[in-house]
């Protein structure tokens, strides 16, 4: 694991030429405290970590639950049965996380490569290196780069950093990068201040979106927020 992120931050610098004083772990042990740890993912298996990170898309953490839990009732949380079920069947499992047509199809093609190139087999998916991992998720039809890290972090446990609509956000009131900025650009601001530690990126993602829903809406309400100690921008 790298220790040095705060010796390698203070040397860079934040937009508009402003030293980087270590913020992005600051900003984390700011949340930490304030909030606690999320204890993400919620998934008891890695199969359902990965099925939940994919109906998550355009659609509220409460749907998906409802989602997986027609699955589990199903007994079709397991890539063979979800490999061998109806693909309508499938849909109608899944039809409380919206866009269920789109997502059947997601569902069967993350399975697809999981038996195509890996024998059903999430070990030896996840054996790949996170750089390898990344790009074979990607290569999935309908998987995109944060659903790819989700499952690269939580499911496999790989030290990554996912970023997300609160991270462009949060981080474009603080300074830290562009208010429009795209998903890469989040991704490796982060990558370059933070330890490869998986649970502190586990906990860091998990901790915006909690800010992220309690304080940093359309409209900020920073009056308890835990950043609001930081500069805003």
């Amino acid at each position: 694991m790298k220790t040095d992120a705060g010796s390698r931050a203070t040397t860079r610098k934040a937009p508009g030429g402003r030293p980087d004083d270590g913020i992005a772990m600051r900003m984390y042990e700011a949340m930490f405290e304030s909030i606690g740890p999320r204890g993400w993912w919620p998934g008891r298996t890695r199969f359902e970590v990965c099925v939940g990170a994919i109906l998550t898309q355009n659609t509220a953490w409460r749907n998906v639950k409802r989602a997986i839990a027609n699955l589990k009732a199903a007994r079709a949380l397991n890539p063979v049965s979800m490999r061998d079920m109806d693909a309508d069947a499938l849909a109608e499992l899944i039809r409380p996380s919206g866009y269920y047509n789109v997502k059947r199809r997601r569902l069967k093609n993350f399975v697809s490569m999981l038996f195509d190139d890996f024998g059903g087999s999430l070990d030896r998916l996840f054996a790949l290196p996170a750089p390898e991992l990344r790009v074979k998720l990607l290569s999935v039809n309908g998987i995109g780069m944060e659903t790819a890290d989700s499952i690269t972090l939580y499911a496999a446990k790989k030290p990554v950093f996912v970023a997300d609509a609160y991270t462009r956000r949060i981080g474009g009131r603080h300074g830290l990068f562009s208010p429009d900025a795209d998903y890469e650009t989040m991704r490796l601001y982060f990558t370059r201040r933070l330890p490869e530690d998986v649970a502190l990126l586990n906990e860091y993602h998990a901790l915006i979106v909690a800010v992220g829903n309690r304080h940093c809406g359309t409209t900020p309400d920073c009056e308890e927020c835990p950043l609001k100690v930081f500069p805003r921008y």
